[in-house]
């Protein structure tokens, strides 16, 4: 997408997109660190946190609470203990080019320049490209183990890092503080996992992404014994909170940590120059096809302790350290043909088949090309890409996985074009359920959308299966058990067509127990032909039972009174995620009201003279409810899921008597003792209202470290202004 360039915006132009990239990177920051799923490439992220820095380094007065720049990671997942950081595992500064690591070196030596007799030494080793981990030792015993999770908060994985045999449960040697935390990362190698999906593969499970993803899920298991078969590996490489430094140095901490018994990269040097730093940057480089594990750059540190408390930290980050990222890993091949697949809201999306190439030490055999205009070689806006040339059947085009995550195409090799390549003919059907697939016009703008939809709806199998999988899944309905692997089972079988069918499974006993017999049967007989060796005394289908049903059918009945807020993100409804049903059960309080109101917006010539005005709320809502309850064939479906579960009404509960109730509230800066979400829901609850914005109507500032301009504006306006702990203790929360 072409961009407008940052010298070129206004201040209301720069405020709008700060805001976009704020949610974006927000939601990508979720996909990459809580569900180990990113959607993009390390350097298209990387591109949107440099223009997200751009235009704040030119509209400093526009900074936001919850910019990407003040944030490291994403918060801790459900499911795990959080652990409070007692040192914050922070992010680093990223380096692109020479010139980047040069401006490194030259601002630790400006502001080191009144010791003009200083000599600064670095370190560089190489960046693992896996899991954050802090490992607590009390005493040389491990005694706790946390993800980086947001970099304030982790998540308590102590038993599965257990596991790990780099880690040791009691450390050696001597020497060590009382309490120390060290610091690495958890990766899996090249050949744990292409081993992992041959017996994957063997049994009928999952296909697994990359070593990264891979290594992240594997460490979040709740069964730790899954985390122990999947044989993990750790490098050592830094320390958080400890009673007294390891070394004088970081060289000489990390060789302790050797003596201590981690591994630790053998491929850490010291250095004094930038000239000694790229070489060994390039020396690693070369090395890391046959490393045999993912790494993505080289990090580059102060080396002495003493000068890197002196340089300190900016936001999120320690000035004394910088990651100089590799250029992305390019490969060619062909591609062999051109699959269609339909996601849940119905959109046709184009997949390249490849003949199968390695990049980054990943075997890559498809890649998406989004759409329709990026096939013929154009963004959304219109402007070329890849020189306008398009892919067509036979191309030998150029793939990339940046950052070693998702695969894309970066050229056509044009000169190798078959002659008898055609360009590719995009469907304008369904190729599902054979309906009609179109291109909406955006009502305000008129340009036509890039992505073609399928406007079967619900009588689209594949939309079906999709909304099935996304109203079972974790931020939805949270049906244990129910995950899309036997919801793909039981579509196919004709037991769960729609939502409502899943509460009725139970009364479908025999014929669940069939399907899932049926296809334990033909995992088990793949499993016989992979290893050669042949079952005796098999039991017929129908005398085999399934041990989890029982558990499976008391999880689904868990689910008949889901939360207001849950059940609305569940219906699937376009454009509506999970912030935006939350902001509409508070806003409806009731199921019944939300779907009164939204039939009568739907039969209204102009909707706005019946839904109402809510913060947060616009017409692309507004525009996605009037579809969905205007659509009749939605309301079959409704109600004979209302039948099944009865979502509960959505109460605020509003401690009265609070000091701050009724009052309007203003968070700033960075909150250390608890997440800007736990503050404003804490605040709700007792009945005060958050506000974005201070205003003469602001009753309150609550202001942390990094406070800005929200705090110049209280303090014109004579607002009282506190920080977090007399917050905490103003609303009995203190300690």
């Amino acid at each position: 997408m072409s961009e407008k360039p940052v010298e070129s915006l206004s201040e209301g132009e720069a405020a709008e997109e700060l805001k976009r990239l704020a949610a974006e990177i927000a939601e990508h920051d979720r996909r990459y660190h809580t569900e180990d799923a990113p959607t993009i490439s390390d350097a298209e992220y990387d591109a949107l946190a440099r223009r997200n820095l751009a235009i704040e380094e030119r509209f400093p007065d526009l900074v936001r609470e919850d910019s990407p720049s003040r944030r490291v990671g994403a918060p801790p997942a459900e499911g795990f203990a959080k652990v409070r950081h007692a040192v914050p595992m922070l992010s680093l500064a990223k380096a692109y080019t020479d010139e980047d690591v040069a401006d490194f070196i030259e601002r630790g030596r400006r502001f080191f320049d009144r010791d003009k007799d200083l000599d600064i030494a670095f370190t560089a080793e190489p960046k693992i490209d896996g899991l954050s981990a802090s490992l607590r030792y009390e005493n040389g015993v491990f005694v706790q183990g946390a993800t980086r999770g947001d970099g304030a908060v982790g998540e308590d994985i102590t038993a599965n890092l257990k596991t790990i045999a780099d880690i040791p449960k009691k450390l050696q040697g001597s020497g060590w503080p009382e309490v120390i935390e060290i610091r690495g990362e958890v990766y899996m190698t090249y050949a744990e996992f292409e081993a992992l999906k041959q017996r994957s593969a063997a049994t009928g499970g999952q296909d697994y992404v990359n070593p990264r993803n891979t290594a992240a899920g594997s460490l979040r298991q709740k069964d730790p014994s899954v985390t122990a078969s999947r044989n993990l590996k750790f490098f050592a490489y830094a320390w958080g909170y400890t009673t007294a430094d390891p070394a004088p140095t970081q060289y000489d901490s990390v060789q302790k940590f050797k003596e201590w018994g981690f591994k630790v990269s053998p491929l850490m040097v010291r250095a004094k120059s930038i000239d000694e730093l790229i070489a060994q940057y390039h020396h690693i480089e070369e090395l890391r096809s046959s490393l045999g594990y993912d790494i993505d750059g080289v990090v580059y540190k102060v080396d002495q302790l003493e000068l890197q408390r002196r340089w300190g930290f900016v936001t999120g980050e320690p000035r004394w350290a910088v990651a100089h990222k590799f250029p992305a890993e390019q490969a060619m091949t062909t591609v062999e043909k051109i699959d269609i697949q339909v996601g849940r809201t119905g959109t046709l999306a184009p997949v390249a088949r490849l003949a199968p190439v390695t990049v980054g030490g990943v075997v890559v055999e498809n890649v998406t090309l989004h759409n329709e205009d990026y096939i013929k070689g154009f963004d959304s806006n219109g402007q070329p890409i890849r020189d306008g040339i398009d892919v067509r059947i036979g191309d030998t085009v150029v793939i990339q996985r940046a950052g070693d995550v998702i695969p894309q195409i970066v050229s056509v090799v044009i000169d190798k074009r078959p002659a008898n390549a055609v360009p590719y003919e995009f469907p304008h059907t369904c190729p599902v359920c054979g309906s009609p697939a179109t291109r909406e016009i955006n009502e305000k703008t008129g340009k036509e959308d890039s992505r073609r939809r399928c406007t079967g709806e619900l009588i689209c199998a594949a939309q079906a299966v999709e909304g099935l999988r996304h109203f079972v899944s974790r931020g939805a309905m949270d049906i244990e058990g129910l995950g899309a692997e036997n919801i793909d089972l039981f579509f196919n079988a004709g037991l769960v067509k729609t939502a409502a069918d899943i509460f009725t499974l139970k009364d479908r006993r025999p014929a669940v127990t069939k399907a899932l017999a049926e296809r334990r049967e033909e995992q088990a007989r793949l499993r016989e032909e992979a290893s050669g060796k042949t079952r005796k005394n098999v039991r017929s289908v129908e005398e085999r039972n399934y041990e989890g049903l029982d558990k499976l059918f008391a999880a689904i009945d868990a689910r008949r009174e889901p939360e207001l807020d849950r059940f609305i993100f569940a219906l699937g409804i376009r454009h509506i995620g999970e912030t935006t049903a939350a902001v509409l059960a508070r806003q409806f309080s009731t199921i019944e009201e939300l779907i009164r109101v939204g039939k009568e917006t739907a039969k209204a010539e102009d909707p706005h003279s019946v839904f109402p005005s809510i913060n947060g709320i616009g017409d692309t809502v507004i525009n996605a409810l009037r579809d969905f309850f205007g659509n009749e064939r939605n309301d079959d479906v409704l109600d004979a899921l209302l039948a099944q579960v009865h979502p509960k009404p959505y109460v605020m509960e509003i401690s009265a008597g609070s000091e701050v109730s009724g009052k309007t509230v203003v968070f700033t800066g960075t909150l250390e003792k608890m997440t800007r979400s736990e503050a404003k829901a804490m605040a709700e609850r007792l009945g005060a209202k958050v506000a974005g914005s201070v205003s003469a109507k602001t009753d309150l500032v609550v202001a942390g470290p990094g406070a800005g301009s929200k705090l110049k504006v209280a303090s014109e306006l004579g607002i009282e202004v506190i920080d977090e702990d007399t917050w905490l203790q103003r609303i009995g929360r203190a300690g």
